[in-house]
């Protein structure tokens, strides 16, 4: 699989149906590993922490999440075949994820917000969750309630976790923790269950299809995003130019 390097990050050069198949495969495969979805702001991000430029460095598969990430792909000449984000995901493997009878635990978002989520999913599509838990976690090795929720996963016996913690902390614990929830594979998805549970609303999906998910997002939370959306993420545009000053040898890689 060709994967295209943006910054530090490596995203799979690959369509919508064919990254539900291979999240599926890899449930199924028994192996464990983790899934991202880059975006501009995890772009960034990586620049400058290097836990979490070591997360992604570990990925089994890394989906684009953002079209100005797929925009930016076709002006480095490897152009991503669509967007595929943790919550566009949800529906389509949990669909899969009924048919194949697989096991899903939910992990993370607000108190209740899980479960809400959970009884949605099983009434949506009949899938098998298994457990639904919103434990405060840490990243911490030592942290003792990040210790007990992993044996409840272990305990529960999924085929696949869905990690709705939000950047960097989910992609932070699935790294940290992979071989302690194995041989689950989790997938990060931000505020996917946020969305199922509708605890929080999405942006229309003109706006989302128009790269403005983020102007929605923050015209909601003002307060908390301001800073990512106006100050960090602006710093994308020289990661981008840098990106194109390489060779296509060293912007496209073999995974």
């Amino acid at each position: 699989m060709r994967r295209l390097k943006v910054g530090s990050l490596e995203i799979d050069v690959i369509g919508f149906e064919h990254a539900v198949e291979a999240v599926i495969a890899l449930a199924k495969g028994g192996s464990g590993g983790y899934v991202v979805t880059p975006n501009v702001d995890h772009v960034v991000l990586a620049e400058k922490n290097a836990d979490f430029r070591a997360a992604y460095e570990h990925a089994a598969l890394s989906f684009v999440d953002g079209m100005p990430l797929v925009w930016a792909s076709r002006l480095l000449g490897e152009p991503l075949p669509d967007k595929i984000s943790g919550s566009d995901l949800i529906a389509p493997l949990m669909k899969r994820a009924a048919d194949e009878q697989l096991r899903v635990y939910l992990l993370g978002a607000g108190p209740g917000v899980a479960e809400k989520a959970g009884a949605e999913l099983h009434r949506r599509y009949g899938v098998n969750i298994v457990g639904c838990d919103a434990p405060m976690l840490s990243a911490s090795p030592g942290d003792a309630e990040t210790a007990q929720a992993l044996a409840r996963i272990r305990a529960a016996q999924p085929h696949l976790v869905l990690v709705a913690m939000g950047a960097p902390k989910q992609e932070l614990f699935m790294h940290r923790f992979e071989e302690a929830y194995a041989p689950a594979v989790a997938l990060g998805i931000g505020a996917g269950l946020d969305f199922i549970a509708g605890t929080v609303k999405r942006a229309p999906r003109w706006m989302q299809k128009a790269g403005l998910e983020w102007l929605y997002r923050l015209v909601s939370e003002p307060r908390r995003l301001w800073r990512r959306y106006l100050l960090n993420d602006p710093q994308f545009l020289f990661i981008l130019m840098k990106t194109m000053s390489r060779s296509r040898e060293e912007r496209v890689v073999w995974k």
